[in-house]
C-alpha cells in the first residue's frame, strides 16, 4: 500500500512539473541562465492574486463552490512566484561567487603552468 502511494505521488509530481505553467516557469528560473528572471517573475503573482480576488467575489455573490479550488490554486501559484524572487537572487549571488572563485583559481593555475614552463625552458 505504501509503495502504491509513493508511486502515485511520484507520477503526480512528474505530471504537474511537466504540464503546469508555473512549475515549468520555476524550473526555467532555477537554471543558471534563468536566475536573473526571478525578481521580474514576482510580478506575475499580481494577476494570480487578482484572479483569486475575483473568484472570491464571485463566491460571495453566490457563485459555485468549486471556485474555492481556484482561489486556493491562484493563491498557491502567487506564493510560489513571490518566493522564487528572493530565492533566485540568493542563488544568483552564490553562482556568481562560485564562478569568480573558479576564474581566480583558473588564472592561478595558468600562472603556475606558465611559470613552470619558463623554468623548464631556461
Amino acid at each position: 500500500m505504501l509503495r502504491l502511494l509513493w508511486t502515485l505521488s511520484v507520477h503526480t509530481r512528474t505530471y504537474l512539473r511537466r504540464y503546469m505553467p508555473t512549475s515549468r516557469l520555476l524550473d526555467a528560473i532555477r537554471t543558471r541562465r534563468g536566475l536573473k528572471w526571478g525578481i521580474p517573475a514576482m510580478l506575475l503573482a499580481i494577476p494570480y492574486l487578482l484572479a483569486a480576488a475575483v473568484c472570491r467575489e464571485l463566491i460571495e455573490d453566490g457563485g459555485p463552490g468549486w471556485l474555492h479550488l481556484l482561489v486556493i490554486l491562484f493563491i498557491w501559484n502567487a506564493m510560489k512566484l513571490t518566493i522564487i524572487g528572493p530565492v533566485s537572487l540568493i542563488l544568483l549571488i552564490r553562482a556568481c561567487i562560485q564562478e569568480a572563485a573558479a576564474r581566480r583559481s583558473g588564472s592561478q593555475i595558468d600562472r603556475v603552468e606558465t611559470h613552470e614552463s619558463v623554468e623548464f625552458h631556461s
